[in-house]
C-alpha cells in the first residue's frame, strides 16, 4: 500500500512539473512572438520546451531515486543490449504507415510527394535532426524511462500505454491550439491526435517491452513524428491518415498480442536489468 501510494505521488509530481514547464515555456514563446523576438531565440526555446518531462524528472530524481546516481540510471536506459530486429520490426510497421497515408493521399489529392523531393537531401537531413532534438530526445527518458516502467509495477502494460497515452497526450494541449484551425477542423485535429498518441503508446510499449533499451522508443518516436511533416499534403489530412493508420496496427497488436506482451507483467525492472 505505501508502495502504491509512493508510486502515484511520484508520478503526479513528474506530471504536474513537466506540465507546469512546458506550458510555461510556451507561454513565454507566445509572447516573444508577440513582440517580435528573433526566430532563432523562438526556435531554441521551443526545442527546450520539448525537453520538459526530461528537466521534470532530473529535478525530481533524487526523491524518486535517492539510492541511484542519475548518470547511472541513464546509462542503464541503455544497457540491455539492443535487439535489431525488435528495433527494424517496429519501424518497418512505421515506414508501411506512411507508405500507405501516401497512398489514402493520392487517392483523394494530387499525388503528395515526400520532403526530400522539395527540400534537397541536405534540409531534409537537419529537418530530421531538428525534429529528433525536438521530440524524441527530450520526451523519452521521462515518459517512457520512467512513467511507464513506474506504472508498469502495478498495472499491466497496456493499461500503462494508455495511462501515459492519456498524459502525454494531453501534455501537447498548448500545441494544438497553435496549430490554427478553429472549430470543427479543431476537433478533428484533437480527436485524431490522441487516437494516434494512445495507439502509438501501445504499439510502443509491446515493442520497449521485448527488449527495454531507451533506443527503441526514441527511434520510433522520431518516425511518428518525422512522418507528419515527411509528407506533402494537407495537415489535417495527414493526420487523419496516419494516426488512423496507427489506430488500426495498434488493435492488430491488442489481438493477437505476441508473447502476451501487454497483458504480463515486464520481465524488466524500471532500470531496465531483467528481473
Amino acid at each position: 500500500m505505501k508502495e502504491n501510494k509512493t508510486l502515484k505521488r511520484s508520478l503526479l509530481y513528474f506530471v504536474t512539473v513537466s506540465y507546469v514547464i512546458f506550458f510555461v515555456f510556451f507561454m513565454v514563446i507566445g509572447l516573444g512572438m508577440l513582440l517580435g523576438v528573433p526566430e532563432s531565440i523562438t526556435n531554441i526555446l521551443q526545442i527546450i520546451s520539448a525537453w520538459s518531462s526530461t528537466f521534470a524528472f532530473v529535478i525530481l530524481y533524487k526523491k524518486i531515486y535517492p539510492g541511484l546516481k542519475l548518470k547511472d540510471f541513464v546509462i542503464k536506459q541503455f544497457a540491455p543490449r539492443l535487439r535489431y530486429s525488435v528495433l527494424s520490426t517496429v519501424v518497418i510497421i512505421q515506414i508501411i504507415i506512411i507508405a500507405v497515408t501516401i497512398f489514402l493521399l493520392s487517392m483523394t489529392n494530387d499525388a503528395p510527394k515526400l520532403a526530400l523531393s522539395f527540400t534537397g537531401l541536405g534540409l531534409l537531413i537537419i529537418a530530421f535532426i531538428d525534429n529528433l532534438v525536438r521530440g524524441p530526445l527530450g520526451e523519452e527518458l521521462g515518459w517512457r524511462g520512467f512513467a511507464l516502467n513506474q506504472l508498469q509495477k502495478q498495472f499491466s502494460p497496456l493499461r500503462s500505454a494508455l495511462i501515459v497515452g492519456v498524459l502525454w497526450g494531453f501534455w501537447h494541449t498548448p500545441l494544438w491550439f497553435a496549430s490554427g484551425y478553429t472549430g470543427v477542423n479543431l476537433i478533428k485535429y484533437i480527436v485524431f491526435f490522441m487516437v494516434g498518441i494512445l495507439s502509438y503508446s501501445i504499439i510502443v510499449t509491446m515493442f520497449y517491452n521485448l527488449n527495454k533499451n531507451l533506443v527503441i522508443p526514441i527511434v520510433s518516436h522520431q518516425v511518428f513524428n518525422f512522418s507528419l511533416v515527411m509528407i506533402k499534403g494537407d495537415l489535417l489530412d495527414i493526420v487523419v491518415y496516419v494516426m488512423f493508420s496507427y489506430f488500426v496496427v495498434a488493435m492488430i497488436l491488442v489481438v493477437i498480442n505476441p508473447k502476451k506482451i501487454l497483458y504480463q507483467k515486464s520481465i524488466w525492472n524500471s532500470s531496465g536489468i531483467k528481473k
